[in-house]
């Protein structure tokens, strides 16, 4: 099992970098939980991804990006709501639904023509984002398990699945991202993570009585 120090060894991201390439999986902490990554435009890569955490095609997994620009460029048109929370939250802990851009050449699953999107606020995966391009990347566990906060919760369910992980201490919040479908309006959270849904209430009108 491959585990690289991703804040003392120089060469970890370059290293993760290539795995990814490579069509491998990778651990990376983020500003939440750790997630489990593949290249976004890598079917096979993402397949495998869904398989080690035992999830079907109709879940598929949330894209990291490492810009606002990027985000822009997978959706089709982001609409004012996606923005304002966008210009309020990231980087941070806010996943958005927006209509994908139709032209893109991937397969994350059963998406209903949809991606979910995030730009996390951590130095490391914004540093790895910007050598690989988007990745798909779900919370480093097994589904029905709860979310690896430290590399070693992450590798005992993950096992050789993975073929790099970044060890970056204890993620950031230990809380998974709200999620926001801003498909359409209002607005609705379908999960409430992070950040309130009063703070989320705060920029865009939402959906009323959604809320888990």
């Amino acid at each position: 099992m491959d585990i690289r120090d991703c804040i003392t060894d120089s060469g970890a991201l370059d290293a993760a970098s290539v795995a990814v390439s490579n069509g491998k999986l990778i651990v990376l902490p983020t500003d939440t939980v750790y997630g489990i990554g593949a290249d976004a435009f890598n079917p096979a890569a993402v397949n495998n991804l869904l398989e080690a955490k035992g999830r079907g095609r109709q879940m598929p997994p949330p894209v990291l990006v490492g810009t606002k620009e990027t985000a822009e460029a997978l959706a089709d048109g982001l609409p004012q709501a996606a923005r304002d929370l966008i210009e309020k939250f990231w980087p941070g802990a806010l996943t958005l639904i927006v209509l994908a851009q139709p032209s893109l050449a991937w397969d994350l699953g059963e998406t209903e023509g949809t991606v979910a999107l995030r730009m996390p606020d951590s130095e490391v995966a914004l540093n790895l984002l910007k050598r690989t391009g988007p990745l798909a990347v779900s919370s480093a566990n097994i589904h029905s398990q709860p979310a690896a906060t430290t590399i070693e919760e992450a590798s005992s369910m993950l096992g050789e699945s993975v073929g790099l992980y970044l060890d970056g201490g204890k993620a950031g919040g230990g809380v998974a991202s709200t999620i926001v479908d801003v498909t359409s309006q209002p607005a609705r959270i379908l999960r409430q993570g992070a950040i309130s849904r009063e703070d989320i209430a705060a920029v865009v009108e939402l959906e009323e009585n959604v809320e888990p």
